[in-house]
């Protein structure tokens, strides 16, 4: 027997699931509350900033980058608090994305349109990408806002660059937690369940992780001290809160020339203290891109090939 082929286009009924998203998202009280948080959180860290950049105005270089990094007890960084809300913001969006419409009866209505499975988890992934990204966005014209208000001193390109290349890096582990929790809002069908789980491996690997790491690291390291240590980089690196954070400080801060373990024979000769350009640091952090891609990929593949196991009834 020959097997069914799609008919028209393979990505028949992607805006009709993009645009519901949408509408959801737009409406719903838990983006609402999360706005709200995200907005609270980081105009607390800016402000600090802010005062604490008046007193070296003309001195820093690089000033709007400055105030994505500094913080003051007992309130955090504005970097430290996006790494927390962000995959929080994720989580919260895809934890009940495919199991809310099993207890709602509304999936085999959904998949009895010509929207096959794939394209309906493209369009909400699709969906949580741009809310996600529209809140950022707001964000990080709040923060050059900030800088050229509060400083009175205009970003260069540079700067903007960086910041706009930090927006993406912060998008795509938004979208990476989006899946992870998608992927478990298919394996169960309840969503306070798939909700734990998904937290519980945000903690996980930003928590216990770095702490398994070393001393797996200090194990296998034969009594090397420079083996473990790079070993311990090597490990850490399996969390995406720690690619993350590496992503983050490569593009804040310029004068940052190595992100793994580093031999004084390396820096020899080199200007330590002397920003890279940011050409130089994209080619520092592009192996941490390149991993963020293809974790998100990986997850949508396995959602992907658990949902076509899935039985679905009307």
């Amino acid at each position: 027997m020959k097997s069914k082929e799609r008919e028209g286009s393979a990505l028949t009924g992607l805006k009709v699931v993009f645009v519901k998203e949408l509408q959801e998202y737009a409406g719903s009280v838990r983006m609402v509350v999360l706005m709200v948080l995200i907005l609270l959180t980081a105009g607390a860290s800016l402000y600090v900033a802010t005062q604490t950049l008046r007193s070296y105005v003309g001195e820093d270089s690089y000033m709007l980058l400055s105030l994505f990094t500094i913080a003051q007890n007992p309130i955090p960084s504005f970097m430290s608090f996006i790494s927390f809300l962000v995959p929080l913001t994720g989580i919260a969006l895809g934890f009940d994305a495919i199991n809310s419409e099993y207890q709602n009866r509304t999936l085999g209505r959904l998949l009895s349109q010509p929207i096959y499975r794939d394209v309906l988890l493209f369009g909400k992934a699709l969906g949580a990408l741009v809310a996600m990204a529209v809140v950022l966005l707001a964000l990080w014209l709040l923060v050059i806002g900030c800088a050229m208000f509060f400083l009175g001193v205009p970003p260069t390109g540079e700067q903007i660059a960086r910041a706009l290349m930090y927006y993406l890096i912060t998008l795509l582990y938004g979208l990476l937690w989006y899946m992870i929790a998608m992927t478990m809002s298919i394996i169960f069908r309840q969503s306070a369940v798939s909700a734990l789980v998904s937290i519980a491996l945000w903690l996980f690997f930003m928590i216990f992780w770095p702490m398994i790491s070393q001393v797996v690291a200090a194990l296998a390291g034969g009594g090397s001290e420079y083996e473990t240590a790079k070993l311990s980089v090597v490990l850490g690196r399996v969390s995406p809160y720690n690619l993350y954070l590496e992503s983050s400080i490569a593009m804040l801060s310029p004068t940052t020339r190595s992100l793994g373990v580093v031999l004084f024979s390396q820096i020899q000769g080199a200007m330590m203290g002397s920003p890279l350009p940011f050409g130089q640091s994209v080619l520092l952090i592009w192996p941490q891109m390149t991993s963020f891609v293809a974790s998100v990929i990986l997850v949508f593949a396995l959602a992907y090939v658990i949902f076509q196991r899935k039985e679905i009834r009307m």
